[in-house]
């Protein structure tokens, strides 16, 4: 893997791997082959289906880093190592205070992983007759032995997948390599970046197809063994969420997928907020899609348990010891209504857990199981959950009174979480749904999105959407900048050399909120000059 993680983009492109794996067994990498041999080797439904699997499996490397990009650049999560000189300390350092460059290596490994699994999900649409041809997909004649019911679901799959990918992408990088289509070494040095609405279009032409070709059954009638693969539902959500986040947004669009998922999908709320992310309640009604994880040794584990749990805890906390990573800020902490007279948001404890025994006692606790070994979990990582759909609802609905649907919505979801009705009193001594009416109420747009952004940074911490919603409500500059300055005594003021507060507000800025392209991709490529992001 070492040698892997040195060489480019362009070599992941070109080469491809024998697959080799069955539903408890990961993805085990060969040595490559020529173009020739991998091009006849899906031969039929069973080694097309072999190989999807692996593109699932393929979607957990990326989470390993992606956290780094997403949580700890953002309000939700620091450092717990100020000045520390281990190599990854310094790396997650730079990153929390958006000093990272182009030559940051878990910024080139998470952009060679999502290549990797995209590669693998090209081989998949090319024995399927799938390609990407003029700024539209083409549906040719497969060269695998399948019936056109298994081609439809194989292809909506494998699009979810891929539009997945370069969703993230072009969030974190912005226009990116669209490689759509196996290519040969000489073609791959010809591939330059293409343009953030040229990127947008190719996911939503993936996951209109996948919407219409994965299956459309109601969550009750999935069997057990389809628990976990994209289908229509989890398409038209991710789809929905596209169409908010666009240049320029199409709410309307997204209110109609979201409005056919809440009335036809099956999914829904659970009661409780705990048993959203129990490992006895995988694949429960709320999760419409999910990253999976198998603990017991087969190579599938979760490492975020042991990645997030307290540092130098020893086995107090969990086997083999924390990390300390992605430590949640005081802040979040404290964003979490609790009173021990009235209602409280339940949602903290199974977001938050704390370590008595030390001075940075915070972790992450939503991924968090016991474990035999370092690293292999059971959790599976939530991608798009019904509450999701829900506020993305209110999102897309916009403010439409105090006690209009869209306030309503976002009162749903905290009164699954624990928040009663309010009457009289202080609104912020304890935890209550929104009045329609009085002081205590949402009386206007601004307060609306302000209320919403909160909600959602409640319900998803550290599931990787806060950067994103951040940048899509136009809030991640001023609410990093007011971060910074909330936490610079007790924390940012005690780097060596020390960091004047307006030197690192002015780290954050438009351009630094995307990631740089990874300067190796641009200095290996000697036919085209690849242009890198502004700032860098």
């Amino acid at each position: 893997m070492k040698q892997i993680k040195k060489i480019s983009i362009r070599f992941i492109i070109v080469v491809s791997l024998v697959i080799a794996f069955t539903s408890c067994k990961k993805l085990v990498d060969q040595e490559p082959i020529s173009n020739e041999a991998v091009k006849d080797y899906y031969k039929n439904y069973k080694e097309v289906n072999v190989a999807l699997t692996g593109c699932y499996n393929g979607m957990q490397e990326p989470l390993t880093n992606e956290w780094q990009f997403t949580e700890l650049r953002s309000d939700n999560a620091r450092q717990r190592s100020v000045n520390s000189t281990t190599n990854v300390n310094m790396e997650l350092n730079v990153l929390n205070l958006y000093t990272a460059g182009p030559q940051h290596q878990q910024i080139y490994n998470y952009w060679l992983s999502m290549y990797k699994n995209i590669r693998n999900v090209n081989y998949v649409l090319r024995s399927l007759g799938v390609t990407y041809e003029n700024n539209q997909l083409v549906f040719g004649t497969p060269t695998a032995d399948v019936t056109e019911a298994q081609r439809n679901e194989l292809v909506g799959q494998a699009l979810f997948i891929r539009a997945y990918h370069y969703f993230n992408l072009v969030r974190l990088y912005g226009g990116v390599f669209l490689v759509t289509k196996p290519l040969t070494a000489a073609e791959a040095r010809k591939v330059n970046r293409s343009s953030v609405n040229d990127c947008y279009n190719l996911i939503i032409k993936d996951l209109e197809a996948a919407a219409t070709l994965a299956s459309a059954k109601p969550y009750g009638q999935i069997v057990s063994t389809d628990l976990g693969r994209a289908n229509a539902w989890s398409a038209k959500a991710l789809l929905a969420k596209v169409y908010l986040t666009l240049p320029v947004p199409r709410a309307a669009d997204a209110l109609t997928l979201l409005n056919e998922v809440i009335a036809n999908s099956g999914y829904g709320l659970e009661s409780n907020f705990s048993r959203v992310f129990s490992i006895n309640n995988e694949m429960n009604k709320e999760i419409l899609f999910a990253v999976r994880y198998k603990a017991g040794l087969v190579g599938l584990g979760n490492p975020m348990a042991n990645l997030f749990a307290p540092a130098s805890s020893g086995d107090a906390v969990i086997n083999g010891d924390g990390s300390g990573f992605n430590y949640p800020t005081t802040s979040i902490y404290g964003a979490f209504t609790t009173s021990t007279t009235g209602f409280s948001d339940a949602r903290r404890d199974v977001t938050v857990a704390v370590y008595a025994n030390s001075t940075t006692p915070y972790y992450v606790n939503k991924f968090f199981s016991k474990v035999v070994v370092a690293g292999d979990a059971e959790n599976d990582f939530t991608v798009i959950r019904f509450s999701d759909v829900l506020l993305m609802k209110a999102e897309a609905q916009g403010y439409d009174g105090a006690a209009g649907s869209s306030v309503g919505l976002i009162n749903q979801i905290r009164e699954r979480a624990g928040a009663g009705n309010y009457t009289t009193g202080t609104f912020t001594s304890a935890f209550y749904k929104y009045p329609a009416s009085g002081t205590a109420s949402i009386a206007s747009s601004a307060d609306f999105q302000t209320a919403l952004l909160k909600e959602r940074r409640l319900e998803f911490a550290f599931e990787n959407q806060r950067l994103f919603d951040l940048m899509r409500f136009g809030q991640a500059v001023t609410t990093m900048q007011a971060h910074y300055a909330a936490e610079y005594s007790a924390y940012y003021s005690r780097f060596s050399p020390t960091i004047p507060l307006p030197t690192l507000q002015a780290n954050v800025n438009t351009d630094k909120l995307l990631l740089p392209i990874p300067q190796r991709e641009i200095d290996t490529n000697t036919e085209i000059k690849i242009p890198q992001n502004p700032g860098y």
